[in-house]
């Protein structure tokens, strides 16, 4: 199976300058752990996930004045939507991380997720279509 089946197309994106607040409620709004980032002073597309926000808040910063800008990952790594799940799952294991920003040349097309990843394995071990 491919990245393509299994990611999702529903992708937040913010800019640089939303609170983390901002961004925390998004995400929780629409139930993902990821935010695509867009900086047009910038080249490329960053991502913030669920574990940048609590690292913020974890080391006492306040959400409410905290930029999106200051924690990008801007060294993303993409999937391309003809990778394998396991091309996509060794991609994450190796970079440690649980997000992929899926790219056909400079189009986003989605956000794939170890959750994603274990979802269509395990529906498929249970002989279940995801």
């Amino acid at each position: 199976m491919q990245v393509r089946d299994a990611m999702s197309t529903e992708v937040l994106m913010v800019g640089p300058e939303h609170t983390l607040r901002q961004a925390a409620q998004m995400m929780a709004e629409r139930r993902i752990g990821s935010a695509i980032v867009v900086d047009p002073d910038s080249s490329g597309i960053g991502i913030m996930t669920e574990r940048d926000v609590l690292y913020a808040i974890g080391a006492g910063l306040d959400c409410d004045v905290e930029r999106t800008a200051a924690h990008i990952t801007w060294d993303v790594v993409y999937a391309g939507p003809d990778w394998t799940l396991e091309e996509a799952a060794f991609a994450m294991a190796r970079g440690g991380f649980r997000h992929l920003v899926v790219m056909d040349g400079s189009e986003v097309l989605g956000v794939i997720s170890v959750r994603d990843i274990m979802r269509v394995w395990a529906t498929n071990r249970a002989g279940v279509t995801a």
